[in-house]
């Protein structure tokens, strides 16, 4: 039994100073008085650090100069040893449009991984950004790997079902609908993005079980004018529509304070997920070059970035790094931020009875940060994963 005792408590509606945080083996036992710990407790002095969840990324691409779409035992240990150490002890690896072998070679590789104990970030499952989008708002992906929902494909790789825990699809493409049902059929997380749909689309997507919103504001429709018709498009659905969690990339790079502030006026902390979509120039430094699938970007101004700035190329930011952006810039509350990080992607994701919080019987997933938000020390089921 472990007792974290001298911390910050981040709970999902409080932070609690003066108590401990109790641990037996793999679970959490729960929040006690410092004062009354059982005897056996090992204690464990947090110095007057901040004890959260451990984190959950749910849209990462990669780190470190390697992604997700390379599918090695080099690449997913040099990205989930990175998260960890960055207090992430939940992700779900992230593949970009590719050819449609390889993208069925990532997702075999990615079920073994998950089969075999690893010391990094627990990888929960793969969130497909999938080649179904619309080329108008493709952004960095690459444009030659795009393709339609009714070409036969998806089936190729729905038979990987299992791991597969986010289908991303733009619902204005022909074939959109059918497949939003089929995946939902399947238990997997069917979101919209990369899309030029209108709202009466959208409407539609979520009749055929769309529910999860990729990255808000970023490769999405906005109004635009049919004669003298408005027509919403992605982004004031995701601002508007209740039944949906949405993302934001919160590096205050892809998005300034004041439109982070604007959805989480709108959306609110319940329904928001805060994501790095992190590429492999996270943790680069500045003026590195780094690929995703065929493409090749360039880290500036401390965000990937296409050759020409046309457009972003995922971020280079983790999420540690977002908590003082989203509290000391955006001035969300504390509590809120890490419901961002934890409580919100796990319940989007459907792992909440298990993860997210610092809730008696859930996993002892465990972050504790420095003042800075760096990460002193990152518990993975009751087991240290990394100590600064």
């Amino acid at each position: 039994m472990i007792a974290l005792t001298n911390g910050r408590i981040v709970l999902p509606d409080s932070i609690f100073d003066h108590k401990a945080l109790l641990i037996d083996g793999q679970k959490i036992i729960g929040v006690a008085d410092s004062g009354s710990l059982p005897s056996e407790a090992v204690r464990l002095d947090a110095g007057g650090r901040l004890i959260t969840p451990g984190l959950i990324d749910i849209h990462t691409h990669g780190a470190l100069g390697t992604t997700f779409n390379e599918p090695s035992i080099e690449s997913f240990t040099a990205i989930t040893r990175e998260n960890a150490s960055r207090g992430v002890t939940s992700l779900l690896a992230t593949l970009a449009p590719a050819p449609i072998p390889d993208l069925v070679q990532c997702l075999g590789f990615c079920r073994r991984w998950m089969n075999d104990p690893h010391d990094g970030t627990k990888i929960l499952g793969m969130y497909l950004e999938t080649p179904y989008v619309s080329p108008a708002q493709k952004g960095a992906l690459d444009p030659k790997y795009l393709r339609l929902p009714n070409d036969g494909t998806p089936e190729i790789l729905l038979e990987h079902h299992d791991i597969i825990k986010v289908f991303m699809i733009a619902p204005e493409l022909d074939g959109a609908l059918e497949l939003y049902a089929k995946v939902n059929r399947l238990g997997i997380l069917p979101a919209a993005g990369h899309s030029s749909a209108k709202d009466d689309q959208v409407l539609a997507a979520m009749k055929a079980g769309m529910r999860h919103i990729t990255h808000i504001w970023s490769a999405q429709s906005s109004t635009i004018r049919e004669g003298p018709w408005r027509k919403p498009g992605l982004l004031e659905s995701s601002l508007t529509f209740d039944g949906l969690t949405v993302e934001m990339i919160s590096d205050n790079k892809h998005l300034p304070p004041t439109l982070m502030k604007l959805a989480y006026k709108c959306v609110g902390a319940d329904r928001l997920c805060a994501i790095s979509d992190a590429t492999s120039g996270a943790g680069l430094p500045e003026g590195s070059r780094f690929k995703m699938g065929g493409m090749e970007y360039e880290v500036c101004d401390g965000v990937g970035m296409m050759f020409d700035r046309s457009a972003f190329a995922g971020s280079t930011t983790l999420v540690n790094q977002m908590i003082p952006i989203l509290n000391e810039v955006v001035g969300i509350p504390l509590v809120e931020v890490i419901r961002m990080l934890t409580l919100t992607p796990a319940k989007a994701t459907g792992v909440s009875n298990c993860l997210g919080s610092l809730e008696a019987g859930k996993e002892a997933d465990v972050a504790i940060f420095n003042d800075d938000y760096t990460a002193w020390k990152v518990m993975q089921s009751g087991q240290w994963i990394f100590s600064q």
